[in-house]
C-alpha cells in the first residue's frame, strides 16, 4: 500500500520466448524493433525480455513459438538428483503466483466455466533424474497455488504453467501464447518438410522487405515464406505496395499454397519450373527460399547440378545489389552455385529442420 492509500502496483516480471534453435539473434531483434522490448538474455531457444507494458502485441510477434511470464531460471543446474529439491523450492517460493495469474488474465481472460489449468514439463539432455522426477518436483512446488476449484485438463487448458529444462539451464513460467503462434492460422493445409513458420519469418525479416519491392520465392512448396512475406507487406502497405511471387513444380504444392494463402493477402502464384523462371531480367529485389534437400531428392547427386541452374535463374532476375536469404542443408553445394556468380554472404545461422543441420544464409548480389 502506498502513503496514499492506494494499491502500489507491483512491477511487471521479465518475459520470455522461446524459440526455434538458431534464430534467437532475430527474435531478440524483433523484440527489440516491433515490441520495443528490452533483450536481457539469449541462450540456445530462449530470449528473456523485458516490456514497459503488457498487452496482447507480444502474441503478434512472428519468430518465436511461445511467450511466457517469467517465474523462474536458473543456469546453474547440476545434473544430478539434487536439482529436483531446487525445482520444488524455487517453484513454491520464488514466484508470485497470484500476480503472475493476474497478469495472464489480463491478456488471456477466463472462460465461461471452471477455469482449466495444465502443467507442463520438458527435458532434453542428460540428467540424473528422469522428466517425470521433474514434473513430479515440480507440481509438488506448485501444490497449493492453483486456485481451488480449477479442473485439470490435459488439452487447450485455459492456463498453462511450464518447466523447461535445457542441460544445465531450467526455466518456468506461465503461457501467454497458444498454439497459434507457432503453427498460425493459416496453413491449413501441409505438404511433406513444410517450413516451421517461425523459421520462415525469420527469412523474411533477414530479406529486409521494403516499400515498393519485389519479393520471390521460386520453390515455395506449401507457401510459407510467401505467407510471411504478405504478413510484412500488409504492415507495410500504406508506403508502397509490396508484391510477391511463387511457384513451384509441383501442381500440388501450388494448390496447397494458393489454399493457404486465400486468407493471408494475395500473391502470384504460378506452376513453374525453377531453372526456367518466367520472369523478366533483373525484376525482383528479393529472393527468400528453402530449395530441396538432398533428402527430399531421388539421388543427393540430383543437388548440386540443381542448385546450379537454379542459381544462374536467381542471378538472373535479381535486380543488382539485391538480396537472397536461402535455406540449406547441402551448403557447400550452395555456396558454389551463388559464389561463382560473385554473390557475397553476409551472415550464416545454423538451425536444424527435421533433424537435420542446416544453414540459413543472407547473400548479396553486386551492385
Amino acid at each position: 500500500m502506498s502513503r496514499s492509500g492506494r494499491p502500489t502496483e507491483l512491477p511487471l516480471p521479465p518475459l520470455y520466448a522461446m524459440t526455434h534453435g538458431g534464430i534467437e539473434s532475430i527474435a531478440a531483434d524483433e523484440i527489440t524493433r516491433d515490441l520495443g522490448g528490452e533483450v536481457k538474455k539469449t541462450s540456445r531457444g530462449l530470449v528473456v525480455f523485458r516490456v514497459e507494458e503488457l498487452s496482447d502485441n507480444v502474441l503478434s510477434l512472428r519468430t518465436t513459438e511461445d511467450v511466457f511470464l517469467l517465474a523462474w531460471g536458473s543456469d546453474s543446474l547440476t545434473y544430478k538428483a539434487e536439482d529436483l529439491d531446487t525445482i520444488r523450492t524455487w517453484t513454491a517460493r520464488k514466484p508470485d503466483w497470484d500476480h503472475l495469474f493476474k497478469l495472464h488474465h489480463k491478456l488471456r481472460p477466463k472462460t465461461k466455466g471452471r477455469p482449466t489449468y495444465h502443467i507442463v514439463c520438458q527435458m532434453q539432455g542428460e540428467h540424473g533424474f528422469r522428466r517425470a522426477d521433474a514434473r513430479e518436483a515440480f507440481i509438488e512446488g506448485l501444490a497449493g497455488k492453483i486456485p481451488h476449484g480449477w479442473q485439470y485438463h490435459n488439452e487447450n487448458a485455459w492456463l498453462e504453467i511450464w518447466l523447461t529444462i535445457n542441460s544445465k539451464t531450467a526455466v518456468c513460467g506461465v503461457r501467454l501464447s497458444d498454439r497459434t503462434m507457432r503453427h498460425r492460422t493459416y496453413k491449413l493445409d501441409h505438404i511433406a518438410a513444410s517450413l516451421r513458420p517461425t523459421v520462415a519469418a525469420a527469412m523474411v525479416r533477414l530479406a529486409g522487405i521494403g516499400p515498393g519491392m519485389t519479393v520471390l520465392d521460386p520453390m515455395c512448396g506449401a507457401g510459407t515464406i510467401l505467407a510471411e512475406a504478405l504478413d510484412i507487406a500488409e504492415k507495410r502497405s500504406r508506403a508502397g505496395r509490396v508484391r510477391v511471387i511463387g511457384g513451384d513444380i509441383d501442381a500440388n504444392a501450388v494448390f496447397v499454397a494458393s489454399q493457404n494463402l486465400e486468407h493471408v493477402g494475395k500473391a502470384d502464384l504460378a506452376r513453374w519450373d525453377s531453372t526456367r523462371l518466367p520472369l523478366e531480367r533483373a525484376s525482383v529485389d528479393r529472393i527468400v527460399s528453402n530449395p530441396p534437400f538432398g533428402k527430399q531428392l531421388s539421388s543427393i547427386d540430383q543437388i548440386g547440378p540443381l542448385y546450379e541452374s537454379a542459381a544462374e535463374e536467381w542471378d538472373r532476375v535479381l535486380k543488382p545489389g539485391g538480396r537472397a536469404v536461402l535455406l540449406a542443408m547441402e551448403q557447400e553445394a550452395l555456396k558454389r552455385a551463388v559464389q561463382v556468380r560473385g554473390w557475397s554472404m553476409s551472415r550464416q545461422l545454423r538451425v536444424r529442420l527435421l533433424g537435420q543441420p542446416c544453414v540459413m544464409s543472407v547473400w548479396q548480389k553486386p551492385g
